[in-house]
C-alpha cells in the first residue's frame, strides 16, 4: 500500500522531499548528491523524490514553482526549503542543523 504524502512527512525521522522533473538538468545534477547524502546520513534521514509532472496537484499544494525544490520536514513541519542545487556538504549541514 502506498503511503500518503502527509503520512510520509509526519514520520519521526526527518524527511527531505525533492520535487524534481525528468527533463530538468539541475535535477539530474542533484540526484547523485542526494544519493551520497543518504549514504552518509543513513537512517537519520528519509529522502523522497516527487516527480512534479506526475504529481502536479501535490506540487501545486506545496507551491513548487521551480525544480528542483527541496523541502525538509521534521515531524510534519517544514523546517527548511530551497530551490536549486545544493552541494553535498552544505546539504548535510542543513539537515543536521535542522533536525
Amino acid at each position: 500500500m502506498k503511503s500518503s504524502f502527509s503520512q510520509i512527512i509526519n514520520s519521526e525521522t526527518p524527511v527531505l522531499v525533492d520535487f524534481f522533473a525528468t527533463w530538468c538538468g539541475p535535477c539530474k545534477t542533484l540526484g547523485p548528491i542526494l544519493d551520497q547524502v543518504k549514504e552518509e546520513l543513513g537512517d537519520a534521514i528519509k529522502i523522497v523524490k516527487i516527480d512534479v509532472d506526475k504529481n502536479q496537484p501535490l506540487a501545486a499544494k506545496y507551491q513548487v514553482k521551480g525544480v528542483p525544490t527541496m523541502i525538509l520536514y521534521k515531524e510534519g513541519k517544514q523546517v527548511w526549503r530551497q530551490s536549486g542545487v545544493v552541494q553535498k556538504e552544505q546539504l548535510k549541514q542543513i539537515i543536521t542543523t535542522n533536525t
